[in-house]
């Protein structure tokens, strides 16, 4: 089977319940200044795509630009809220529409749908986080020439492939995504990778991990995984653990490797972007 029909396939199976349209963000103790959001509204070829924007209005300098790409439900007010997380952080959030319309679902049959065309098709994932780049370096806020990307699931899965298709980003990280979307090409990755990763999760097998460690290390570039012992799917999201259970399905919410892995991303995005 071909390394993208299989990844489809991993990603159908992943996604079916694995991030909760409901779930409530972790409560991160970050100093939360004077947030301000927006939508902003771009297009994609011929789709108008509508992404959010959260930033510190408190401040009049220029600074990095972090894009988050979201779960399979599409730019819901998870997202919106991890938004505001980054932004609590010092930064512009720019949370990407890959969807269109601002579209959210609420039901895997709908999300499945919604993600299976894209997931399997590396141009759209590239024209869509493309059209969202160009529209955040044109934010007054924005220091164009400092930009990462961010993503939890299936945004961590888009969030690396579009690193390795040569996104202009300092800096990728994934959350409990998959990790083999896209070519393994060191003329293209430009940007620093984490994963994050949780060591018991069945949905991201060993077999991948090691797949991919021996990709990055044959490309000699600058990478790091993150491995939580004990940490399942989804060990980000707080309703996670109560999901699990009701699907029975291999997921859970674990709060120490939550807050473990946002402390490595905030240390690797300063590093990033000195």
């Amino acid at each position: 089977m071909k390394p993208q029909s299989k990844l489809l396939l991993i990603a159908t199976a992943i996604f079916a319940f694995s991030c909760n349209s409901e779930e409530k963000p972790t409560e991160i103790k970050e100093k939360q200044p004077g947030i301000k959001t927006e939508t902003v509204s771009y297009n994609s070829d011929t789709v108008t795509m509508n992404g959010f924007v959260a930033y510190d209005s408190g401040s009049t300098e220029k600074r990095p630009v972090v894009m988050i790409i979201h779960e399979w439900w599409g730019l819901n007010d998870y997202t919106k809220q991890r938004a505001r997380q980054i932004a609590g952080l010092g930064y512009v959030a720019f949370a990407v529409d890959m969807f269109g319309g601002g579209k959210t679902v609420d039901n895997p049959t709908d999300a499945t749908a919604q993600v299976t065309p894209i997931y399997s098709n590396l141009e759209t994932i590239k024209t869509r986080f493309d059209a969202a780049i160009a529209k955040a370096k044109m934010l007054e806020q924005a220091d164009a020439s400092k930009m990462a990307a961010i993503g939890y699931c299936f945004g961590g899965a888009l969030a690396l492939a579009n690193a390795r298709m040569g996104a202009d980003l300092d800096a990728a990280v994934s959350f409990h995504g998959n990790l083999l979307l896209g070519p393994a090409d060191k003329e293209k990755l430009k940007a620093s990778v984490l994963v994050l990763h949780g060591a018991a999760d069945p949905m991201v097998p060993p077999a991948e991990v090691a797949q991919f460690r021996k990709q990055m290390d044959s490309l000699g570039v600058n990478y790091k995984v993150v491995e939580y012992p004990g940490a399942l799917h989804a060990f980000t999201n707080p309703n996670a653990t109560e999901i699990g259970k009701k699907f029975s399905i291999p997921i859970a919410y674990d709060a120490g490797a939550d807050s473990a892995s946002w402390n490595e991303m905030k240390a690797f995005l300063g590093q990033a972007f000195r």
